[in-house]
């Protein structure tokens, strides 16, 4: 555990966090399991991730220093924010006591530098404060900030999604297909 470790789970506001639930309680599909659905995650998955969401919701308040979250987190929290009236009237007036805003990056290098910084400075504070973090939701800083460029988040009700293992092979079968009923067809 990080040195503070003991004492976030005095203070007041990490007791709201903790018994905080996004949503209507009476809601038959539950904010952990919208957050599965849309990301293609275990529901056990997207718990820890809200678990984490409200660690981070923690350090935004605590840490003397602004915090960037992790890619899952951050998915957390754009949810939360498309449940307007529970995250502007109930969550930041009622458990964080103050707002929490959601400022996207301008983009760019100098932005891209600034993110990796605080980034790094968030997980360094997230360690102090609740111990190491869980790599498969916090990845360090070089994974997080300057991962490829050109990654895209994909849907599988969108999109066919083939393994690259499997990609040469279904392409060759999908042309051979083809070619025999364009053959089919002329004959």
């Amino acid at each position: 555990m990080g040195e503070g470790a003991s004492d976030y789970r005095e203070d007041p506001l990490w007791q709201r966090l903790a018994r905080y639930r996004v949503g209507p309680p009476d809601a038959a599909f539950s904010f952990e399991q919208r957050l599965a659905r849309e990301n293609g995650w275990s529901e056990a998955h997207a718990g820890r991730v809200v678990d984490e969401y409200r660690r981070f919701c923690y350090l935004a308040m605590r840490a003397g220093h602004e915090v960037t979250p992790s890619d899952a987190v951050d998915q957390a929290w754009h949810l939360h924010l498309t449940y307007s009236r529970d995250y502007w009237q109930r969550f930041c007036p009622d458990v964080l006591e103050m707002p929490l805003h959601h400022g996207p990056t301008a983009g760019g290098e100098v932005e891209r530098d600034r993110y990796y910084r605080q980034y790094a400075e968030t997980l360094a504070s997230y360690e102090r404060v609740f111990g190491p973090s869980p790599a498969d939701i916090w990845p360090d800083a070089n994974r997080r900030l300057y991962r490829d460029p050109l990654a895209r988040r994909v849907h599988p009700r969108d999109h066919l999604i083939v393994p690259k293992r499997l990609a040469i092979p279904v392409i060759v079968l999908a042309l051979v297909g083809a070619i025999i009923a364009a053959w089919q067809l002329s004959g």
